[in-house]
């Protein structure tokens, strides 16, 4: 079973970018994005059981990503939501922790550390093989 990856973030070349970048180095299929807070929690919230990891941007076109993580808190502990900005100071990441944000990731600077949550992530949801 794929591990499935829902992508809020409002730049085209970042989102699909990152789409490539999952799909290649952690295995992450994504099935679907959205551009706005209002699109990504609607989304998220009617295909409860189609979404693995949400990766949410903080400023999108319309909204908020810390919006998304509020909305989403009571979701199943098997979904995993994260945070990917260019504002992942000690403030946010404390703020995207208290909202229920599992991880933060600086856009410049931590990427390969997303994608090392992500292949970590996607192996421990692989059921055990005996």
């Amino acid at each position: 079973m794929p591990f499935r990856a829902y992508i809020v973030e409002d730049s085209p070349m970042i989102r699909e970018n990152l789409i490539e970048t999952l799909q290649e180095l952690a295995m992450i299929e994504s099935v679907g994005c959205a551009e706005t807070e209002s699109e990504g929690k609607q989304w998220l919230a009617q295909h409860d059981g189609y979404w693995d990891l949400a990766i949410i941007d903080l400023f999108l076109k319309e909204g908020s990503g810390l919006n998304i993580l509020q909305a989403l808190r009571a979701r199943r502990p098997t979904q995993k939501m994260v945070v990917l900005s260019n504002h992942a100071t000690n403030d946010v990441r404390w703020r995207c922790s208290q909202l229920g944000a599992d991880a933060v990731f600086d856009k410049s600077t931590e990427i390969e550390a997303l994608v090392d949550y992500c292949v970590n992530e996607r192996i421990k949801s692989e059921p055990e093989k005996h």
